[in-house]
Parts: structure tokens; sequence; C-alpha cells
């Protein structure tokens, strides 16, 4: 199936309650992440490198630094006189409020979707971090004759509400679905990509519309799961869900392993990102960086091991970062120690301070902080 038949939407607002420290004042599409990227990039680059042209992203709130980091879609080969890139804020439309969950923010869409001319529409969400070929997913759609198809994928179930998991037949039709599982078991999990026909999501929103149904995953996909032929795609590779500031900081540090960075950044699948030039990272005499990403405009005088850093990071002389994800604008001052910490945008360790969190309990400094 061509990409250009298609067109995707993204939720950039989805789960931002479960990442308060983060979305507070940005949404969860906009969260940087590994060093130089942000959340949406992934499912924007996934859509672009199958040929998808037309994106409208679904936003509520706290969509400023979106909009800074989308501009008008040139990164991703999106600055189009036609089609492109569509930002849907809830305006022009009584479905269209500050809506609560995926079905309302979807029925704001209803006029995206209806005029759009491609023949599918892609759903997903912004907390999904992956790489992997959209065109082998739409593949295996139209080669099982399906309804709907859903991206998947196994693992311990993310403490995300209302999170579907499934049970499936041997030829991957879903057969059973339950919402929001008490247990964290390994289960087969949706990654909430979801692929179909423009018109059966039309159908099916309208018919949501008429019986005051509120949820999407349980009143459209669980509720037709006898009526309709609904698969369950296993997204292959690198494939985490952001539910908690733990598993960004945990998703962060998995990206140090090599063959997690191989799968998730391949040439084949490059992720684009907003380009902002900056000088190479300089490292001072002594410097030193182990087992890290560091991005582009750093100043290491000091030691970095195990961490991540963002664009123009600055660690002073004698400081140590262990363990870290620190994002753009970070300084660390002379002689200071940072040890598993998550540190936002402009925050300020003076020097000989201390801080310490855990692997499993990471220290989150809000940005602009001065310590």
């Amino acid at each position: 199936m061509n990409g250009k038949n298609i067109a995707g939407l993204i939720y950039s607002n989805s789960y931002d309650n479960n990442l308060p420290e983060l979305t507070n004042l940005r949404t969860m599409g906009s969260v940087p992440f590994g060093g130089r990227y942000r959340l949406i990039d992934f499912m924007l680059s996934n859509m672009v490198n199958t040929g998808i042209s037309k994106v409208g992203v679904l936003t509520k709130n706290n969509y400023r630094s979106l909009m800074d980091h989308i501009g008008m879609g040139r990164p991703w080969d999106l600055a189009r006189k036609r089609e492109g890139i569509y930002l849907l804020p809830p305006f022009n439309s009584n479905a269209a409020g500050d809506y609560t969950n995926r079905l309302e923010a979807c029925l704001a869409a209803e006029e995206f979707i209806r005029l759009s001319k491609e023949e599918y529409i892609l759903m997903c969400d912004s907390n999904t971090v992956c790489s992997f070929d959209l065109g082998d997913m739409s593949h295996f759609h139209t080669q099982h004759d399906a309804d709907i198809t859903i991206g998947c994928m196994s693992g311990k179930t993310p403490n995300l509400p209302q999170l579907p998991v499934f049970e499936t037949a041997e030829d991957g039709r879903i057969t059973d679905m339950e919402l929001a599982p008490k247990d964290h078991e390994e289960r087969f999990i949706s990654a909430h990509i979801v692929f179909m026909k423009k018109n059966l999501l039309l159908s099916l929103m309208r018919d949501a519309r008429s019986h005051g149904y509120t949820d999407f995953d349980r009143d459209i996909i669980q509720r037709n799961i006898n009526r309709l032929k609904i698969y369950a795609y296993s997204v292959p590779g690198f494939c985490r869900m952001i539910d908690s500031l733990q598993g960004y900081y945990d998703i962060n540090m998995e990206l140090l392993d090599y063959d997690n960075r191989t799968a998730l950044f391949c040439d084949d699948r490059p992720v684009f990102t907003k380009v902002r030039d900056d000088m190479p990272s300089i490292y001072g005499i002594g410097g030193e960086a182990k087992n890290s990403l560091i991005a582009d405009g750093c100043v290491i005088n000091g030691t970095v091991e195990n961490s991540v850093l963002s664009r123009g990071v600055y660690v002073e002389k004698g400081a140590v970062v262990k363990n870290c994800v620190l994002m753009q604008g970070t300084f660390i001052g002379e002689d200071a120690s940072v040890n598993c910490v998550i540190s936002d945008k402009n925050v300020v360790l003076k020097p000989r301070q201390s801080l310490s969190g855990a692997k499993n309990y990471p220290l989150y400094i809000a940005k602009g902080t001065v310590i």
C-alpha cells in the first residue's frame, strides 16, 4: 500500500497526567528525549519514512513548545503547498472542547478526517517510542483483509489508564480484550497505533456519538471485536511506552545500550527532528565521557558517565555526572556532583553542590531551577 493513500493523526497530549513533572508546561509530544529529540519525532518520522504526506497533530493545551518544535514541518519534509502538517487545537466545534479522552479528541478531528482525500487513517500516541516500517503494517492489514489493525508489543503492562491488552488467534486476529489489568505481568499490549479505512472510522465515530459513548478503546474497539475483523500487528524492534517519570528515565537509560540504539536509530528509517545548528561538543583538559549520549554544543570539563546530555549542557572542571538525563542548557558547577538526576531545561547547580537520586527513584529538577 502506498503511503500517499494514508493520512496520519497523532495525539500530542496522550497520557500527560502520567508525566506531570515534564508536561506541566508542554505536551507529551514535545517532551525532550534521547539528548536531541522530542517524543513526537518518532511517530512523525515513522509516518514520513513510509511516504505519508498529510499528518494532523491533535493538541488541547500547553502546545507552545510543540508549535515551536514542529513549525511548518520542514525537518520532516511536510512544509508543502498541499497537504503537509496540520496542528489541530480544540476550536470551532462543540466536540472539540477541552476533551478528556481519545474518542472526544477523535471527534474533534472529524473535519480533518472527513476532508482527507486519503483512503486510510493511521492514529497513534506521542508516548510510544519506536521505529518500524509502517508499510509492513499496512501490508499485514491488507493481507489479512482486516477492518482494523492495532500495533502491539509484548512486555509488562505499563501503568497507563485504560490501556488495552489482547488475546489473539494464531493468525493475529484479536479474540479478547481487557482494559487496564491490575497485574503487571508479560502481556500482549496495545501500543495505540491504530490503522483502518477513513470511512469505517467516520462510521464508528457517528455511532459512538449517537449512543453517547465516551471511550475509544472500550466503545469502539472492544464492542466490535466480534463484529469486525480486528487484528494485532506485533511492532518489531525497540518499542517502549512512557508511563511515568521512572519510565521516562529508564527508557533514556536503555539508549546507552548499543543494540537498543541501533534498533531505534537505523539508516533505513532515520529519525528526523528540528535542526539546531551548533558547534561540536568541546572536551576540556581533564574532561571525560564514558558510555554516554552527548548532543552538540556541550562543554565537558568534568566527568560524565552513563548519562544522556542534551544540547548546551555545561559540566565544569571537577564536576561528576553519573546516570543522569540533563536537558538543554543545564549547568553543573565546579566540583559539583549529580547522580540519577533528571534536570529540565536551564537548570543551574552551583559549585560544590551534590544531588543524588536512585536508579529506581530518579530525582527531578524543574525547569529554570537554581540550586
